[in-house]
């Protein structure tokens, strides 16, 4: 008996139909010699560092450095606290029976290391040491998963991914609980837990911030010359295009009396703009991001999706090449992208037997997968963004496997009175893949009009005219999703990074300031306070990500990268715990329980420092959000003042205070209301010697 283990069931109920596992059960199915089961997602990752009997945030405790690391099954947050997961636990348990009933296993999930983690943590998990091969497919149709299964590979094949992928969950826990808990032991200092990899690219947007904010912008001069001929114009601009104001001042009154102007130089030549390569994640997301004005992480969901339904090939991937042996579906596909409403107008004019050749290279597979590519299974109901993405994906196929755009392209230099002006222009003479969207992106730098006279080299010229503009430098903008991906290349998986991005906005480190990406106060606050230590240099992420790639190629032992993790983790947690916010000291008050503790009024969650207290107050009663001021009132004087909005039962609303009791735990304060029915008071007599008016 075999076993195979996949993702998820959808994808495993695929594998079992085309394995002749017919037969189901809860968690699996069987048949023709085969079970099929499925992992939910992680059942198994690292312990949480309480599993260590590390409970403490104090600095004597820091850092907390397991030796060794322990796995755990998968917990959720419940009313008493974090529980083991039933869920997962029975699944694992159906895993566990499978494997041992079984003669061997086919690891047949996500081929990614992600994906290789998943399988690894379980295998380990539940002590099993049966042979393993691994199925590695690139897409999800039935085709792809029998040509998979037909060339099985050595389950070996995959340790070094899967140690480079323990190594990087290693590294980011390591980074993220220590450094979060020596912010939450700063004094002063809000809670933060900043991952391995958030803090350097926080640090991008915090320094392209300031440095735009900061920016102080200079003046200079651009001039400029028309030049005619037979009723027709063409600019020319100053080869020293930048002018400080007197010179180009002085120049431009000298040139105004020039009638003419010599043409010292004419080139023509024939230039290609060549084809753009194809879609790995990162630059679908950044078009996405440029021409849908998706988000990195909607781009990412929703490619998943179609890759899940079978349309696209596997999107988590850092290559924009395929190899040889898949050039051969190319010409199908295009044809079938060409039947498509979308781009059947370019069905005459496109060649699907003689493809372009640029995309096809193997040895640009250093992922194991190629380029984002639509597969032969004809896309059935999809929602607006699927099918947004989905014509991305197959138009960029178009463009990639098209003809280059060819274009004429003109550069004449003009000498009034022996100073060199120069036009520069471009004509289309065939536009080649830029039919296929006709993006004005696509347009390069010379592709503007500057006019149609043209002249031969020698002759003299009629000068229509001069113009002096006035320009100012300009900062570099505020990131987008689309430049900070691009500049995100060294830092973590194509398939974490839009993750990143979106775990800085739901923590509000960044918000979106129209499509750019700019610092919240917090957000501020914390890189000033950390731009120059080294948890927030993007080199050294980049330095990490770098030797986990050499990992995954076996030139790096996973011990000498934990070693190096440990070093860089002591480092920078005594780096934060060196932090001093003076400024905070009027959010610090006495615990009210224990008289000796201090506690710091955090976003998240006040403690007592003293440890021995555990005294808390978490920074979300019931469904209301307390605000600093409410948590200020709780420690100066044992109640707040009346909060309206609480939720009941049934949704209803109601107010009240909020207090301690006698454990010190919070609790409602309802305000006293007038009893009804009673009588109203009488008025008081008139003091003795006055009269009452009448």
């Amino acid at each position: 008996m075999i076993a195979i283990l996949t993702d998820n069931a959808r994808t495993g109920m695929d594998m079992a139909r085309i394995a002749g596992a017919t037969e189901q059960y809860d968690g699996y199915m069987s048949g023709n010699g085969y079970i099929v089961t499925w992992a939910l997602g992680r059942l198994v990752s690292l312990a949480p560092p309480e599993c260590y009997e590390h409970s403490k945030s104090s600095a004597p405790a820091l850092p907390i450095l397991p030796a060794p690391f322990q796995p755990a099954v998968r917990r959720k947050k419940t009313a008493k606290g974090m529980v083991t997961d039933k869920t997962a636990m029975k699944q694992l348990n159906v895993i566990d029976r499978i494997f041992n009933e079984c003669d061997s296993i086919i690891v047949a999930t996500e081929a990614s290391g992600e994906g290789q983690l998943v399988f690894q943590y379980i295998y380990n998990y539940l002590g099993h040491a049966k042979p393993c091969k691994r199925l590695w497919i690139s897409s999800l149709t039935d085709e792809a998963i029998r040509k998979g299964m037909a060339n099985l590979r050595e389950g070996s094949d995959y340790d070094s991914l899967y140690r480079a992928a323990d190594c990087r969950e290693k590294a980011d826990r390591l980074i993220e609980e220590n450094t979060g808990r020596a912010f939450a032991a700063s004094p002063g200092m809000e809670n933060h837990s900043p991952g391995r990899i958030q803090m350097p690219v926080l640090a991008l947007i915090g320094s392209r911030y300031r440095e735009n904010r900061n920016f102080v912008s200079t003046s200079y001069r651009q001039l400029h010359i028309t030049l005619e001929k037979e009723g027709m114009y063409r600019r020319f601009r100053l080869a020293d295009e930048r002018k400080e104001k007197t010179g180009a001042e002085n120049l431009y009154a000298r040139l105004r009396s020039c009638p003419v102007a010599k043409i010292t130089k004419v080139e023509r030549k024939v230039i290609y703009q060549a084809q753009p390569l194809l879609y790995n994640l990162v630059t679908l997301q950044t078009d996405c991001n440029i021409r849908l004005g998706f988000s990195a992480g909607k781009t990412e969901e929703t490619a998943r999706s179609l890759y899940r339904k079978k349309l696209i090939s596997f999107p988590g991937t850092s290559c924009r090449h395929i190899p040889e042996e898949m050039f051969r579906e190319i010409p199908s596909l295009l044809r079938m992208v060409l039947r498509m409403d979308r781009f059947k107008h370019l069905a005459e004019r496109t060649d699907t037997f003689r493809p372009a050749r640029k995309p096809v290279d193997g040895r640009q597979q250093t992922t194991g997968h190629p380029a984002i590519i639509i597969t032969g299974d004809y896309p059935g109901e999809l929602s607006i963004a699927e099918q947004k993405v989905y014509h991305m994906i197959a138009g960029r196929m178009l463009e990639a496997f098209g003809p280059p755009c060819e274009k004429e392209s003109l550069l004449m230099e003009a000498s009034p009175d022996g100073v060199l002006f120069r036009s520069r222009s471009q004509k289309i003479r065939s536009a080649g893949w830029r039919d296929v969207f006709n993006h004005p992106e696509d347009r390069e730098e010379d592709e503007k009009d500057e006019g149609t006279a043209e002249f031969k080299e020698g002759e003299n010229v009629k000068t229509g005219g001069y113009s002096l503009a006035r320009k100012k430098t300009m900062p570099k903008p505020l990131y987008t999703e689309a430049t900070l991906l691009a500049d995100m290349e060294m830092y973590g998986t194509p398939a974490t990074r839009a993750a990143i991005i979106e775990t800085l906005l739901k923590e509000e480190y960044i918000c979106r300031y129209g499509k750019s990406l700019a610092p919240t106060g917090k957000g501020l606050s914390l890189y000033d306070a950390v731009k120059d230590m080294r948890i927030a240099d993007a080199k050294i992420a980049g330095q990490w990500e770098k030797k986990l790639r050499d990992m995954e190629k076996n030139t790096l032992s996973p011990g000498t990268f934990m070693k190096a993790i440990e070093s860089y983790t002591r480092r920078v947690t005594r780096e934060v715990l060196s932090l001093q916010f003076p400024g905070l000291a009027a959010n610090a008050f006495i615990c009210p329980k224990c008289g000796t503790g201090k506690v710091v009024i955090r976003h998240k969650l006040s403690k007592c420092d003293n440890g021995k207290c555990g005294f808390l107050i978490f920074g979300k009663f019931l469904n209301r959000e307390l605000s600093k001021g409410n948590v200020r009132q709780l420690l100066a004087s044992g109640s707040t003042k009346l909060i309206k909005g609480f939720k009941g039962k049934k949704d209803r609303t109601f107010d009240a205070r909020l207090a301690f009791d006698e454990n010190y735990n919070i609790t409602f304060s309802f305000p006293k209301t007038k009893g009804k029915g009673k009588k109203k008071a009488l008025p008081k007599p008139p003091a003795e010697g006055k009269r009452m008016n009448k």
